[in-house]
């Protein structure tokens, strides 16, 4: 009679970034998320149209398009920075990572499309339609990069690239986060104040994003023998 014995790989216990990272991630996609279904609901509750909406009225695919893939970008997309997550199921990772390729280009390209086609409305001006194609264009090109880094192997660049795709398309959220205490301090924001306010928070997103592929890169460099 013989006893086979079976050997367990050991996993490695989870660390405080492996919820901490997506709750917070989770946490800010929540406002443009929140105001996505209230979007949706004047859409579809035929509103009073205004100045401010009639462009929606308008042409409602396009802002429809952005609302569903910037929602699914921001809820999928948080668990892809999980360190733990990602490690325990990569296959999951994969998977949800072509998706989010398809979501975030749709949702790139649909605020392209609304920056340059609908009408401007009277709180807009140059400097915050420059900061949209801008960031909008940014955040296009760092998904096909960071794709096309993947497909080489070069797993790095194309985790990097992804960060500043997500911090880009969460910019949104960091918006709120700006705006709130400019309008608790001065009340109606002008047009100048509010694009700045708005770019502002791109600008930081980018830069969170920028020092974790510092530390990523640290690590990386340690980690060689």
């Amino acid at each position: 009679m013989t006893t086979a014995v079976m050997t367990m790989k050991p996993t490695r216990a989870s660390s405080p970034a492996d919820w901490l990272i997506p709750i917070g991630l989770l946490a800010l996609a929540f406002i443009p998320i929140a105001a996505g279904v209230f979007r949706v609901t004047t859409l579809v509750g035929h509103a009073e149209v205004t100045p401010d909406n009639i462009r929606f009225f308008a042409s409602p695919i396009p802002v429809l398009l952005h609302i569903v893939s910037v929602t699914i970008y921001g809820l999928l997309g948080a668990f892809q920075f999980s360190p733990g997550f990602r490690r325990r199921r990569p296959s999951w990772h994969r998977r949800a990572g072509r998706i989010l390729v398809v979501v975030g280009l749709v949702a790139a390209l649909s605020g392209l499309w609304m920056a340059m086609f609908y009408a401007i409305v009277p709180a807009d001006n140059l400097l915050l339609h420059t900061f949209r194609l801008l960031f909008g264009s940014a955040m296009a090109l760092s998904i096909i990069l960071g794709f096309l880094a993947i497909r080489r192997g070069k797993v790095s660049v194309h985790q990097a690239w992804m960060r500043r795709a997500y911090a880009i398309g969460m910019g949104a959220g960091t918006q709120a986060l700006t705006q709130i205490p400019l309008v608790m301090i001065l009340g109606k924001l002008d047009a100048l104040t509010l694009a700045l306010a708005m770019g502002g928070a791109w600008v930081a997103n980018l830069v969170v994003a920028e020092w974790r592929n510092s530390q990523a890169a640290m690590g990386a460099t340690a980690r060689k023998p």
